[in-house]
């Protein structure tokens, strides 16, 4: 009898659980291989968030458990798995089984695609590799209305990102980031979050070739940021051309983000920024320019290292006339030893800003000239008080060797 005992203990437990794409009730064995974790984000509701556990079992098919924390009691929520990512969207792959809003839990086991789909079985293993998303919806009369949300397969994200600030350009009052997310596939999601867009606004934006002082040809196309939200998400895997685009290219690609005011209105910026190799490194170095032949202009000029060893030059002087164009050079030599050969040549500085921005990458004389070349020239700074005018100084000072 205590051998007959034993025995039973070791046969294996058969539960009942309901099949995606199946209505008949199906036996499935204990769970007995991996379990992956993909966490669900809130979407409508920030109080409502949770995860998909997806777990092998033993006759191949797999557990899909929803577990959501923050449904109100007596809500059904559907759920799906879609094909592509959250930011992309796609047509549903798989039902799941509904969320219970007084749990917030549901159970489905999943073998195979929705028969709309074509039915065809898919493995835990190919789960894990699949390229969709998860939606949890506010209930089967709003499926427009989603609760939570998140990439699975391979288009979850690894945990490794990089941020890039975007500043303030033609309307005050709007700068934000621009987050690329590394996805398990070499993807990227990309989330731009801007402060201070208006609730009716739209706002386009792209990834530009070369660095934003040099300005170059639209790249990348993102999704519009919202500016009831200040969002975008964007999946990202090719350029605009097709060519492969992946989280690795981003990091040393030479190019800067614009985001637009409108479709209507490209020319005004609300928000820009440098990316890949053009960003900078946080290494700086200021010089100052004192007044010379007109009184009352000073200011700095300071340059910034980038990530590739280049430099982004910015000229700022007070007291500069609205209307002007200063051109500014580098000069061989030092103040004391002027007049100099021209080294390197400026953005001209406008005399309403007081400003001009400038990369710095080489000289007029094609020459490589970096932001370490900067640090060390035997030169001075002149900028003048006009392309007519060379000859009369706004302002003056020393950089490299001769600080």
């Amino acid at each position: 009898m205590k051998t007959l005992f034993k025995l039973l203990l070791f046969i294996p437990v058969a539960f009942l659980t309901s099949c995606s794409n199946d209505d008949d009730t199906v036996l499935v064995d204990n769970p007995f291989g991996d379990t992956k974790i993909y966490q669900l984000a809130s979407v409508a509701d920030p109080s409502i968030s949770g995860t998909a556990t997806f777990t092998e079992n033993t006759n191949g098919s797999t557990t899909v458990e929803l577990q959501l924390s923050g449904t109100p009691s007596g809500g059904m929520h559907p759920a799906h798995i879609h094909f592509n990512t959250a930011a992309e969207t796609g047509a549903i792959a798989i039902t799941l089984e509904t969320v219970n809003g007084d749990t917030g839990y549901s159970s489905t086991n999943v073998t195979a695609l929705n028969e709309d789909q074509g039915g065809a079985l898919i493995t835990y293993d190919e789960l894990l590799g699949f390229d969709g998303y998860i939606n949890v919806h506010l209930s089967a009369d709003d499926l427009g209305t989603l609760v939570a949300q998140g990439d699975i397969g391979q288009n979850e994200l690894t945990g490794t990102s990089i941020v890039y600030d975007l500043a303030t350009a033609d309307v005050p009052g709007i700068n934000g980031t621009a987050t690329f997310s590394e996805r398990v596939n070499g993807e990227a999601l990309a989330t731009i979050a801007l402060d201070g867009t208006f609730d009716t606004d739209t706002h386009p934006g792209h990834i530009h070739m070369n660095t934003a002082t040099e300005t170059g040809a639209i790249a990348f196309t993102f999704n519009p940021v919202d500016g009831a939200t200040g969002m975008s998400k964007t999946n990202v895997s090719a350029l605009d051309d097709n060519t492969s685009f992946g989280y690795t290219n981003i990091l040393d690609y030479d190019g800067y983000i614009n985001i637009h005011l409108s479709a209507d209105d490209l020319d005004v910026l609300v928000a820009q920024g440098d990316i890949g190799q053009n960003d900078l490194t946080g290494n700086s170095i200021a010089y100052d320019l004192a007044t010379v032949d007109v009184p009352g202009i000073t200011g700095t000029a300071t340059f910034f290292e980038r990530n590739n060893g280049e430099a982004l030059a910015q000229l700022s002087l007070i007291g500069t006339p609205n209307g002007g164009m200063h051109p500014a050079h580098i000069h061989m030599g030092s103040v004391a030893t002027a007049p100099g050969d021209i080294l390197f040549t400026f953005t001209p500085v406008d005399g309403l800003t007081g400003k001009s921005e400038t990369n710095v990458s080489a000289l007029d004389d094609d020459s490589p000239f970096g932001y370490g070349d900067v640090l060390t020239v035997d030169g001075y700074l002149n900028v003048h008080l006009s392309a007519d005018d060379l000859g009369t100084l706004v302002a003056q000072g020393n950089i490299g060797a001769n600080l």
